[in-house]
């Protein structure tokens, strides 16, 4: 079996900023990324079918029986056994959403050929997990990173700690990958996991309360509190205060400063001192900017903090307002609270911004995967030119616009 990993059109809008520069399924929720969490429940190669511009980083596979999944969708073993029993051409749907599609022999090469479908037989299934706004991240990463530690540590032994100053409460709920140093923290996994990933390392004095993923070759930094529900993508620091989150990877919250409640694609690095409100002070439902309305939408969440597309900045004491959005390789810097939509290619803060022009974006991205030992290659390149035309509908730098002010919110929790 060959899956394919679809990008829903719906799916795809409201998760951007996020899915500017990824597919829906190369999200990471939990531990894994949506591709990898079907690759291990199905045990077979996973591919995606994903905007144009992306596809030559995400190159689409066929094989001899291809099944269409919506990216969107995290996998469970009642969705799989339900998947596996499809027909050719049968499709699964839960209420008006495609779930996935028995497509064996066909190859679609674009969303619409595989929407525009029709298939032969239609399933209704009950219920599902679907990603389908990007608060929906934070709110399911503590289910979904018990869901993984079961699934990657299922027969399998954990390193031992090996290190008699670190506090470890309910240590069978705790599973160190080979290479991984902790020292004098505190674990705490009564209220669910702790996965600790290769090489990654846990420095003195941090406190850690489960579900909570650290990711390969990633740290928590000295004194750092993480809260649970936080997932650290690989290649990643944090430090500071960080609760109900999810960092993609290859990103930096190495200081003091609160995150909650909030989700950090990748390469992005927040100054010292960074704090993000996650409450109104009114304590009403949060509005964000999402990009499929073109205007602000209710989470029904009161608690929603940052948003953050891929190679965005921001300088020392930035202060981010309940729900901000900001959008990729945005530069955020200065005094005061900037506002809430941020576009992608924005450079500036409450004073106001200007366009973050590509030859300088490119030479940022270039040193900052350098350090990773990556190349910010023409396809990179390539990706980022074709975000920067797509948003400069949002770059309209009114200067009323910019002295209006968003509301008051600045109380944590």
């Amino acid at each position: 079996m060959n899956i394919i990993l679809f990008d829903a059109p719906a799916q795809r809008q409201n998760l951007l900023p996020l899915t500017f520069t990824r597919p829906v399924g190369q999200m990471r929720v939990g531990i894994l990324t949506i591709a990898e969490k079907w690759a291990q429940y199905m045990g077979a190669s996973v591919s995606c079918l994903t905007q144009p511009y992306l596809q030559q980083k995400y190159p689409l596979v066929f094989g001899t029986h291809n099944l269409y999944i919506n990216g969107a969708v995290c996998p469970d073993e009642g969705l799989v056994a339900a998947i596996r029993a499809l027909k050719e051409g049968e499709a699964l749907y839960h209420n008006s959403t495609l779930i996935a599609l028995n497509g064996d022999n066909l190859e679609l090469q674009d969303i619409d050929s595989l929407t525009g479908h029709s298939a032969s037989g239609r399933q209704e299934y009950g219920s599902c997990i679907l990603i389908n706004d990007v608060w929906d991240i934070f709110l399911q990463n503590g289910d979904q990173i018990r869901s993984d530690f079961k699934l990657l540590t299922n027969g399998r032994q954990s390193q031992p700690i090996g290190d008699k100053h670190t506090i470890v409460y309910n240590e069978e709920n705790i599973f160190i990958e080979e290479g991984a140093q902790i020292r004098a923290a505190v674990l705490n996994a009564e209220n669910g996991p702790i996965y600790i990933g290769k090489n990654a390392q846990v420095q003195e004095g941090s406190l850690i309360r489960g579900p909570f993923a650290l990711c390969e070759e990633s740290h928590v930094n000295m004194g750092a509190k993480m809260r649970g529900d936080v997932t650290v993508g690989p290649y990643s620091k944090v430090g500071g205060e960080v609760a109900a989150s999810v960092i993609f990877g290859y990103s930096n919250k190495g200081h003091e400063g609160y995150l909650g409640n909030s989700v950090l694609g990748e390469w992005c690095n927040l100054g010292a001192d960074t704090n993000t409100s996650n409450l109104k002070n009114n304590y009403a439902e949060v509005k964000i900017w999402n990009y499929a309305k073109g205007g602000f939408k209710n989470t029904g969440q009161q608690f929603c903090g940052l948003i953050m597309g891929d190679h965005s900045k921001c300088g020392i004491n930035t202060m981010f307002n309940t729900g901000t959005v900001v959008g990729v390789s945005a530069n955020i810097f200065g005094a005061g609270f900037p506002r809430n939509f941020i576009p992608s290619f924005s450079w500036g803060g409450a004073a106001g911004f200007e366009t973050f022009q590509m030859r300088k974006v490119v030479e940022v991205a270039e040193k900052v995967m350098a350090r990773r030992k990556l190349q910010f290659d023409e396809v990179e390149k390539s990706i980022l030119a074709h975000i920067f035309e797509e948003t400069k509908q949002y770059r309209v730098w009114d200067k009323k616009t910019e002295e209006a002010k968003p509301e008051t919110t600045v109380s944590n929790s």
